[in-house]
């Protein structure tokens, strides 16, 4: 394992734990059939961040990425990944990772991600929560700099008021750490994780901010809610427009990560009108696929279209002839 914790950072995470149970993402309580509102709810007041907390599962998609795009071809580019999960008062709780992907446009010196894939797989994530909101970014840097570059500065202050609070999370990846050979998550400041050569530095940025503060940076358990995504990724690619279209149109779409041969497979689900019917994709990059689902059945339908929405649409307008 990636993190094999000592002693001291068990007990150090341990009390957390017992706190971030009853947290609203773990338990809502609207769903409990006897709980009843008091009053409206009120809005939200958001203080300056003072913490950042990663799932643990969020920390071991960070750091094996990034050991592993350092590997592959375009390991001296930037990589990177967009961060969602809760914005609360005073603290950012990062639930998911999007991947820059293989169509960011990236060099030595910067990475600029897909974004129509990022809103795609954004409102992927968010089926399961709507509380799921975008906390910042994490990208690299192929020196030694473990703070955010001019450049960055330039770019994050534009958006940054977008997001909710007005201020967001940037964590720094470098791999200019002492590898000593642990196996296990060390922290050289409050606000640097190492594992291995591999670091991450935190920083928040706040509309109006003149530069970056460092950000106290902990874990807890939990997961990596859009982990499954990243085997799919490169479809959600090649289909984002189309996919985030179809979105828009259709009501009630549902997307869901499913095992393929020999790579898992995206798929969508535009319901009919008639109770337990739908139409479902496919999609196993540049290969897709159509099903009508009936009385419990589904049934491959004979369609060469490759740009989903319209393969979805025709096959609507033939259903639609058959009544």
């Amino acid at each position: 394992m990636w993190l094999r914790t000592t002693w001291d950072a068990l007990v150090r995470i341990t009390g957390r734990i017992w706190h971030d149970l009853n947290r609203t993402w773990l338990r809502d309580l609207s769903s409990i059939s006897d709980a009843r509102p008091t009053s409206a709810p009120v809005p939200k007041q958001y203080g300056p961040l003072k913490r950042v907390t990663l799932s643990d599962e969020v920390g071991r998609t960070l750091f094996e990425e990034y050991a592993a795009h350092r590997q592959g071809p375009r390991g001296h580019e930037e990589t990177g990944w967009v961060l969602l999960g809760l914005r609360e008062e005073h603290e950012a709780i990062v639930l998911a990772t999007l991947p820059a992907g293989a169509e960011r446009n990236a060099g030595v010196a910067h990475v600029r991600f897909n974004s129509v894939a990022q809103a795609m797989g954004s409102r992927i994530v968010r089926q399961a929560d709507r509380r799921l909101t975008m906390l910042g970014i994490v990208h690299t840097h192929p020196g030694s700099l473990r703070h955010p570059s001019d450049g960055d500065f330039q770019g994050d202050s534009q958006w940054v008021g977008r997001l909710r609070g007005r201020e967001g999370v940037f964590g720094i990846g470098t791999a200019d750490g002492k590898d000593s050979g642990d196996e296990f998550l060390r922290y050289l400041k409050p606000h640097v994780q190492c594992l291995g050569p591999l670091c991450l530095s935190w920083y928040s940025l706040h509309e109006g901010d003149p530069n970056y503060r460092p950000l106290l940076c902990d874990l807890t358990l939990g997961p990596d809610l859009a982990r499954p995504l990243h085997a799919v990724w490169q479809t959600v690619e090649l289909h984002a427009e189309r996919l985030d279209r179809l979105y828009c149109q259709q009501a009630g779409i549902k997307f869901e990560v499913v095992a393929g041969q020999p790579e898992p497979a995206l798929a969508v689900i535009v319901p009919l009108a008639e109770p337990g019917q739908a139409v479902r994709v496919l999609l196993q990059g540049k290969d897709v696929r159509y099903y009508l689902a009936r009385s419990g059945e589904v049934v491959e339908v004979n369609s060469q279209e490759l740009q989903v929405d319209r393969g979805v649409y025709l096959l609507l307008a033939e259903l639609a002839a058959q009544l």
